[in-house]
């Protein structure tokens, strides 16, 4: 059936038929290619072939190797459990700033229990202290209406403070029991380490088949061999954590309703969603999550050390923007800045000299899709950059020290920079809520 494309007709006041002004039609919105499962697994080999190929081309074995993946696994937990936390407080409409102090205090009840107790009672004390964290930001930024940015800083603030602070009271004090352990200052005694799972017999064929450094097959075994050899259970507790996240927020009704509270509270207020209940049950989660994270760090290292978050708790809120408030994207996101972190610590700069031209080549396939989508200016910003990048790997041997030691914080970045476009918060993230605002 053909359409009739010709303009109304309107009679004018005069009784005489005016052709009314023709509107103009919208031009359909391209689709984004949404990511299915297949495409990921395609884009994981896809990364492996790159990663084996650098790897006999510029000889830096540790890109691939066991070790790699076990260092940059145990990094990758604590960051992404506070992009985790990051995703449950923001998915209900509240900004949690305040992530890295949450994981100071989870770190400091870790270290102040587990040298005592041990390690599972100081991941507990660790959520217990994160999870008094967050019910001060909910208690500042839902029932009183403060702003989440300034109280996010404020106990990030405070927690410094009072981790400091309760150190020398507690671990420096002389003569204490503490003092006597090992602790100072500074520092927790130590305590005991935490248990490992390994795969028998399966961990040690990996690891056999990786020291022959053939192509893609031992790659992939040394990957999978840092799966499945000493891998901590604070990691498998993580693993699961992730997993059951998706599930409640994305297949429950806790989950929808809490989404609700952050999408738009007054609709949800209407339907007889309590939004302060769900705002502050997700805030209270995302500062337990946030503490696990920092009680990983001390139970790792085995002791609490002052300083000891570093920034993570900023970088896990990197991780969720650019996974875009979704627990994969979450996880991709810190096992990429852990990848980058383990790099720089067991590679230095031979090895991240070798991802020159990794980004060199990603870079130059950027510009080309750019290019070929009409996006001029970022495909000739893409091909200067691959072709820089090309020349410094040619004309070095490896990288400065300095440039080493914030490679990680680069490839955030970028990574972040790549990712603006497709990024979707919550509608009402940020913005205060009072109960019966829309009657």
């Amino acid at each position: 059936m053909s359409e009739n494309l010709t303009a109304p007709v309107a009679k004018g006041s005069d009784g005489t038929s005016a052709p009314k002004t023709p509107q103009t039609t919208k031009a359909p919105q391209a689709r984004r290619t949404k990511l299915t499962y297949p495409k990921v697994l395609l884009l994981i080999a896809g990364g492996l072939i790159l990663l084996s190929l650098l790897r006999i081309i510029t000889g830096a074995n540790n890109l691939t190797e066991s070790g790699q993946y076990t260092a940059a696994l145990n990094a990758a937990v604590p960051i992404g459990l506070a992009g985790l936390g990051g995703l449950w407080a923001e998915r209900s409409g509240v900004v949690n700033i305040g992530l890295e102090g949450m994981m100071m205090l989870g770190a400091f009840s870790a270290g102040a229990v587990g040298w005592q107790h041990g390690p599972w009672a100081a991941a507990l004390a660790g959520i217990l202290g994160g999870a008094l964290g967050g019910l001060l930001h909910a208690l500042a930024t839902v029932t009183f209406g403060v702003d989440h940015i300034i109280s996010g800083v404020a106990i990030n603030i405070m927690a410094l403070g009072l981790t400091q602070f309760l150190a020398k009271l507690w671990f420096g004090a002389a003569g204490g029991t503490a003092s006597a352990a090992g602790g100072n200052d500074k520092q927790s005694p130590p305590m005991p380490d935490m248990p490992t799972f390994t795969v028998p017999g399966l961990s040690d064929w990996l690891l056999s088949v990786e020291k022959h450094h053939w192509f893609l097959v031992s790659d992939l075994a040394g990957i999978l061999g840092a799966l499945v050899s000493n891998v901590s259970w604070l990691t498998l507790l993580t693993v699961a954590v992730f997993v059951v996240s998706f599930f409640v927020l994305w297949r429950s009704s806790f989950g929808l309703r809490l989404r609700s509270s952050g999408e738009g509270p007054v609709a949800a207020e209407s339907l007889g969603v309590n939004v302060y209940r769900y705002k502050y049950a997700a805030v209270i989660v995302s500062g337990a999550l946030a503490g696990l994270g920092g009680a990983f760090l001390a139970i790792y290292v085995h002791i609490y050390q002052d300083g000891q978050t570093g920034g993570r708790g900023y970088i896990g809120l990197a991780t969720m923007i650019f996974g875009n408030w979704r627990p994969g994207g979450v996880a991709m996101g810190a096992g990429l800045f852990g990848f980058m972190d383990a790099l720089q610590l067991r590679g230095g700069g031979p090895t991240v000299h070798a991802l020159l031209l990794l980004l060199a080549v990603l870079l130059l396939g950027l510009a080309v899709w750019k290019l070929r989508g009409g996006h001029r200016t970022q495909g000739v910003i893409s091909l200067v950059a691959a072709v820089l990048l090309a020349v410094w790997y040619a004309t070095s041997d490896t990288v400065p020290l300095e440039i080493v030691g914030v490679a990680p914080y680069l490839a955030t970045l970028l990574v972040l920079s790549l990712a603006a476009q497709r990024l979707r918060p919550p509608k009402a993230i940020g913005k205060t809520y009072r109960r019966g605002q829309g009657k």
